[in-house]
């Protein structure tokens, strides 16, 4: 049952990203899939305690829209799990006033967008070896990162995430690249777990 679990999973979560929901309205949605799904990736024996997700306040100055300058290439990342390297190609570049950051494409079955990012938050109070931004193969779809016309896209770092191997040594996580990595602190989004 572990792979229908999953793919119940992946379908809730699309469609949370993809709700008419707010800000508050899908960090709630958010938290009542981590108390009670059998995928959450809260460990089972402390999800009876657990009591939800903590936030940074919404932040307007999170959300930006930027140009994507091209980029080229691809970049390997060993998951340290079962996927082993994945490989994941260069979409673009946005120029963020954070610093740049690098938008990939996950070069595996079903691809999809993928944006990790370390910032200046990161180990102080966001998890240390950075967050998400979208990771479209999870169905993190039109929120974080909106494509617009004229390659350009909507970053809105309020629904920054964390990696499921934040909350449990059980996952394995592709982290942010060096050239994902900002001095920049942006508050905004997932605070540190626990």
């Amino acid at each position: 049952m572990d792979d229908l679990d999953l793919a119940d999973w992946r379908e809730r979560v699309a469609r949370l990203y993809l709700s008419g929901a707010d800000l508050a309205g899908f960090r709630a949605g958010r938290d009542e899939l981590f108390t009670g799904h059998p995928q959450s990736p809260i460990p089972p024996g402390v999800r009876p305690g657990f009591t939800g997700l903590r936030y940074h306040p919404p932040a307007p100055s999170a959300v930006v829209e930027v140009p994507l300058a091209p980029a080229s290439g691809t970049l390997t990342i060993d998951t340290g799990g079962p996927d082993g390297p994945v490989r994941y190609r260069r979409v673009g570049v946005a120029g963020t006033p954070f610093g740049p950051l690098t938008l990939f494409w996950i070069e595996a079955y079903g691809g999809g967008l993928f944006l990790p990012f370390r910032d200046g938050t990161s180990g102080a109070t966001t998890y240390g070896a950075g967050r998400y931004l979208t990771d479209t193969v999870k169905g993190t779809f039109g929120r974080g990162v909106v494509p617009l016309p004229g390659r350009r896209v909507r970053l809105d770092f309020n629904y920054a995430y964390n990696p499921s191997c934040a909350y449990d040594d059980r996952w394995a996580c592709p982290l942010a690249p060096a050239e994902n990595r900002l001095t920049a602190a942006i508050e905004a989004g997932e605070l540190t777990y626990g």
